[in-house]
């Protein structure tokens, strides 16, 4: 058995980039939640999909916000993208995907949760996080949980993180911490690179094994004492770094395998959805 675990956010704003724009009959631009149902259908109908449940940000803040002020905001976020928030949750539960979400955690917290509680289990042969985010790499485990970048079609187990990063998931917080990461609004330790980081991380794993003193590193790194400085005077803002960067596995997601089983779409709220939408051809392939 394969769980899917699909982060909704991510495929919201990949048909926003991706779709054609699209008008419902009331006026509202709902190309987005569109694509997503199409691109939804398209795997679900596929047959590999059996347990699945599909993560959003309910809301663009979460908890990470009152731990630093930098932390990604909805501040700039196209207002016709927004809109669609509401609308695509109702397609993922339309097509019956168990569906979080997440309002004080972020979507991928509701990933890491679920797979750090279904890994383990007998029945499960392998945890599927549909996602190309980078810090989703910390939760995968040998080759039982691994990601898929369903647009390139790109799996990464264990073996496949180390090979991208340079390091185990397990430092894949840590990583992010000294390098920074972009898309979430956290900003690194000047002069730490991918390189810099990922050579430091390979011996050490964590931050805090890291010497103050670069003669302790013994390995070969460029511009040692600048990045030994630079850590030394910002490792309490690494360690915030890395809590923002690592995923928590208490979010409110209590789903047993079997209410994970998909068996079909609501009809009737289907219906009722491409109505609304003006997609009317999709029902035709579900």
């Amino acid at each position: 058995m394969e769980i899917y675990l699909i982060d909704g956010t991510y495929e919201l704003f990949r048909a926003w980039f991706g779709a054609p724009e699209a008008k419902s009959p009331g006026g509202q631009e709902v190309g987005a939640t569109r694509g997503f149902l199409r691109s939804m259908a398209a795997m679900l109908r596929s047959g590999d999909v059996t347990h699945v449940g599909c993560a959003f940000d309910h809301t663009v803040e979460s908890f990470r916000n009152a731990l630093f002020d930098g932390y990604k905001t909805g501040e700039g976020l196209d207002p016709e993208l927004f809109a669609q928030f509401p609308l695509v949750e109702r397609a993922s539960r339309a097509l019956g995907m168990v569906t979080w979400p997440m309002i004080d955690f972020e979507a991928d917290d509701a990933l890491a949760t679920a797979a750090a509680k279904l890994r383990d289990r007998p029945e499960v042969d392998r945890v599927v996080i549909a996602s190309p985010d980078k810090d989703l790499c910390q939760c995968v485990r040998g080759r039982r949980v691994v990601t898929l970048d369903r647009r390139r079609n790109i799996v990464l187990d264990e073996d496949g993180v180390r090979e991208k990063f340079g390091v185990s998931p397990e430092s894949i917080p840590d990583y992010l911490a000294l390098v920074g990461d972009a898309a979430d609004g956290i900003p690194g330790i000047p002069r730490w690179g991918a390189k810099s980081a990922a050579t430091l991380l390979a011996k050490f794993v964590h931050l805090e094994h890291i010497p103050d003193d670069p003669e302790r590193w013994e390995i070969g790194v460029r511009g040692a004492a600048t990045l030994a400085k630079n850590l030394n005077e910002h490792r309490a803002d690494a360690v915030l770094y890395r809590e923002l960067a690592t995923l928590r596995t208490d979010a409110p997601v209590d789903e047993s395998l079997d209410e994970l089983r998909w068996t079909g779409p609501d009809r009737d709220a289907l219906e009722s959805l491409c109505e609304e939408l003006g997609e009317t051809r999709l029902l035709d392939r579900i």
